[in-house]
């Protein structure tokens, strides 16, 4: 049995900079952190006295004899690339936060399964190998419109700023190398789930066949912030750097009409109106969770306001994706 346990992220600023629509002409810059959320997959050989020669658990429970017979696209094709070996497989997923909400679920799951795949096959690998492979997987594999951020966040842990180049390589650096700052920056911010669930490739290609036409604009101020975050960061200006997600927020809004809606809007009011200095959807939009900077003394009036929403305080992951139990 092999167990991966890999954290969801949040992104603060650059979200669409990591398309590769846009960073292969632009370049693009990335902030995020990953949390103390995680997805768990366990992997393990199923005994030949089984009918079934795979059982995929998810939100169903599936009992087949051929991998192409298997309802989720993501373990159906990461099976045929990557188990090598002609045995019967259960994989089971776990996760602390719910999928399609913003906060990475679907790259989080990819690399968890990647990782727990090739430690299964016995393939080594290192942060940066499993993030490539991750992003290949998804783009190339799936055919999924994603970006390129939320695999590298999930495969490296902690906060990082993430540049993308125009060869399509990437580097990552610490923003800090205390982690107390870390702690202190996200003490500050607080996760509202608002009860909409949507898939990102769904909302991302109503605009990212138009980032480098009627939305170029709008992403280079995206990557301008993002700089401008990094060194708020470094100063320690938290709280300037919360009142730039608002700024980001009202960019992000413009990039498709299905980002944003009256439901979300009217949360995102309460938000401010109850003394959060700023906030954003997280993901590509269209629901899931809400980011927003607020101070402690404050939160109260937030959960007043929003009473009939789930809140979640988070705190800051490091390791990345980890195989956290493994004796094959």
């Amino acid at each position: 049995m092999i167990i991966s346990k890999t954290p969801y992220r949040i992104s603060f600023f650059g979200g669409g900079t990591d398309y590769p629509d846009w960073y292969l002409k632009n370049s693009g810059q990335v902030i995020s952190v990953t949390i103390n959320k995680y997805i768990y997959l366990t992997l393990r050989k199923l005994p030949y006295f089984f009918k079934h020669k795979f059982r995929v658990v998810w939100s169903k429970i599936e009992l087949v004899k051929n991998i192409d017979n298997i309802n989720h696209s993501a373990v159906k094709v990461a099976l045929k690339k990557y188990l090598k070996k002609n045995v019967g497989l259960e994989i089971h997923y776990d996760g602390d936060l719910p999928a399609r909400s913003g906060i990475g679920s679907s790259s989080v799951f990819a690399v968890g399964l990647l990782n727990a795949l090739m430690r299964f096959g016995g393939i080594k690998t290192n942060k940066f190998q499993l993030a490539k492979e991750s992003i290949y997987f998804e783009q190339v594999y799936l055919k999924e419109i994603v970006g390129s951020q939320d695999q590298i966040a999930a495969s490296f842990g902690g906060l990082n700023f993430i540049n993308f180049k125009k060869n399509g390589s990437f580097e990552v650096s610490k923003v800090f190398n205390k982690k107390d700052y870390i702690e202190e920056l996200l003490s500050n911010f607080v996760l509202v789930y608002t009860g909409v669930s949507r898939t990102a490739n769904y909302v991302a290609k109503t605009y990212v066949k138009n980032l480098n036409y009627s939305k170029k604009n709008l992403l280079i101020k995206i990557a301008e912030q993002t700089h401008q975050a990094k060194r708020l960061l470094i100063n320690h200006e938290f709280d300037s750097f919360g009142k730039l997600l608002h700024e980001t927020w009202q960019i992000k809004k413009q990039l498709s009409n299905i980002v944003t809606n009256h439901k979300i809007n009217e949360i995102y009011n309460e938000g401010i109106n109850s003394g959060a200095l700023g906030g954003k959807l997280l993901g590509a939009g269209g629901g899931g969770f809400f980011l927003f900077y607020i101070k402690k003394n404050r939160l109260h009036n937030l959960k007043r306001r929003l009473k009939k929403l789930q809140f979640i305080s988070v705190k800051p992951s490091y390791e990345g994706s980890e195989i956290i139990f493994n004796n094959e």
